[in-house]
C-alpha cells in the first residue's frame, strides 16, 4: 500500500505509463513533457504558493498554471480577522506548454505572466523561491485598494518533501506527479493599499504545490495543508486523497523538523452544505485526530462548458493530536492552515 521510491528515475516509459508508482521524500521522478501521451490539451502543469502569517492573521496565494485548454493565473488575499477573501484571476486559452513552467522543481528556473491588472513572477535560485505578485486594482477586505507582495521562501537545507506519482485505474496513461513542500520560511514585504509590512522571520510560512500530469476529464480531490512552529520546531501537515488511484501510496504526512512522518489513508468529515462548520480529520491507523475550525471559504466557480470547476479552499485552524513514526504524541492548538474540496472537469 505504501511504495517508497528511493532513487532518481524517469517518470514515464515509451507508452506514457509511470515506470514505478509510489511516494518519495525527495523529487526523484524526472518529468519529460514529450513523453506524455494523449495530446497537449491533456497535459496539466501548475505551481501554486500559499503563505500564511499566523501572527498577523492573513494569507496570500498565487497560481500559475497551464491546463491545456486554458492557462489560469490567480492571486488572493485571505483576511482571517475579517473572515473575508479578495481575489482576482485571468485566463488565456490553449497555451499548450507556452507558459514556460519548468519541468523540474529542483533546478533554478523562472516563470512570469502579466496583463494590465495582474502580475506574477516565480523565480527559484538554490533553496530560495522568490514570489512576486501584484494587482493594483484589487479591493481588499478592509476597503483599501491594491495588493503587491515580494516574498522569498527558503527551504531548509536537506528538508524532505512529500512527492507522489500515481495513475488512474480507468486510464493508466493519465497520471499525477506532485510535490508538496511545507514549512518554507517567509521573508519580504507585502503592500496593502498605502501600507507596507515587512515580514518577520518565523511569523509567516509558505507551502508549494508543484504538479505535472495528464488527468482524466472529471475529478474531485481533497487537500489540507498547514505549516508553522510547534514549540519552536517547524511543523507541517500535508493530507490529500480522492485524486487518482492511491493504491501504490497516499500523499498523507506529518512534517516535523523538516522530516516526513508518513501516514496511510486519511478522511475529512465535513458539512457539504456549509463548509464553515467544523471539520474532523482522521487517519485509518489512529495517528491523526484533528478538528479543523474554518474561518473563511475561498470559493470560486468556472463554467465554460468544456471547462468547469467548483472550488472550496477553506482557511482556518487545526487543533488536536498526531503521532510521529517513533510514537511521539504532538498536540496542535489552532495552527493556521486550509482544507479544500475541488471539483474539476477539464
Amino acid at each position: 500500500m505504501q511504495t517508497e521510491i528511493r532513487q532518481v528515475q524517469a517518470l514515464l516509459d515509451k507508452k506514457g505509463h509511470i515506470i514505478q508508482e509510489g511516494w518519495a521524500r525527495h523529487p526523484y521522478w524526472k518529468y519529460d513533457r514529450s513523453m506524455v501521451k494523449g495530446g497537449a490539451l491533456a497535459i496539466k502543469e501548475w505551481d501554486y504558493y500559499a503563505v500564511i502569517n499566523q501572527q498577523q492573521g492573513y494569507a496570500v496565494t498565487a497560481t500559475i498554471s497551464d491546463l491545456g485548454y486554458a492557462a489560469l493565473f490567480a492571486l488572493s488575499y485571505i483576511d482571517f480577522n475579517a473572515a473575508k477573501v479578495s481575489q482576482t484571476d485571468a485566463l488565456a486559452f490553449f497555451p499548450r506548454g507556452s507558459i514556460g513552467l519548468a519541468p523540474t522543481s529542483t533546478e533554478d528556473s523562472q516563470v512570469s505572466w502579466a496583463n494590465k491588472n495582474l502580475r506574477l513572477a516565480f523565480i527559484k535560485r538554490g533553496r530560495e523561491r522568490h514570489i512576486m505578485a501584484a494587482c493594483p486594482t484589487l479591493e481588499l477586505p478592509d476597503g483599501s485598494v491594491g495588493l503587491d507582495y515580494d516574498i522569498t521562501l527558503t527551504e531548509a537545507e536537506g528538508a524532505q518533501s512529500l512527492n507522489i506519482a500515481t495513475s488512474w485505474k480507468e486510464n493508466r496513461k493519465a497520471f499525477y506527479l506532485n510535490e508538496k513542500i511545507n514549512c518554507l520560511k517567509a521573508t519580504g514585504t507585502i503592500r496593502r493599499g498605502m501600507e507596507t509590512e515587512q515580514l518577520l522571520l518565523g511569523e509567516a510560512w509558505g507551502v508549494l504545490d508543484w504538479g505535472r500530469g495528464r488527468w482524466t476529464y472529471q475529478n474531485t480531490w481533497y487537500w489540507a495543508s498547514a505549516s508553522g512552529l510547534l514549540e519552536n520546531i517547524p511543523f507541517g501537515l500535508n493530507l490529500g486523497y480522492g485524486f487518482s488511484d492511491r493504491s501504490p501510496a497516499s500523499e498523507n504526512a506529518v512534517i516535523y523538523n523538516n522530516c516526513i512522518h508518513k501516514l496511510g489513508e486519511v478522511v475529512f468529515s465535513f458539512d457539504q452544505d456549509n463548509f464553515l462548520n467544523p471539520w474532523t480529520v482522521r487517519d485509518a491507523e489512529g495517528r491523526l485526530n484533528l478538528v479543523f475550525d474554518p474561518l473563511v471559504d475561498r470559493s470560486s466557480k468556472t463554467n465554460f462548458l468544456v471547462i468547469k470547476s467548483d472550488q472550496h479552499q477553506v482557511f482556518g485552524y487545526f487543533s488536536g493530536t498526531c503521532i510521529l513514526d517513533d510514537g511521539t504524541l504532538l498536540q496542535l492548538d489552532r495552527l493556521s492552515g486550509f482544507a479544500e474540496q475541488v471539483y474539476n472537469r477539464w
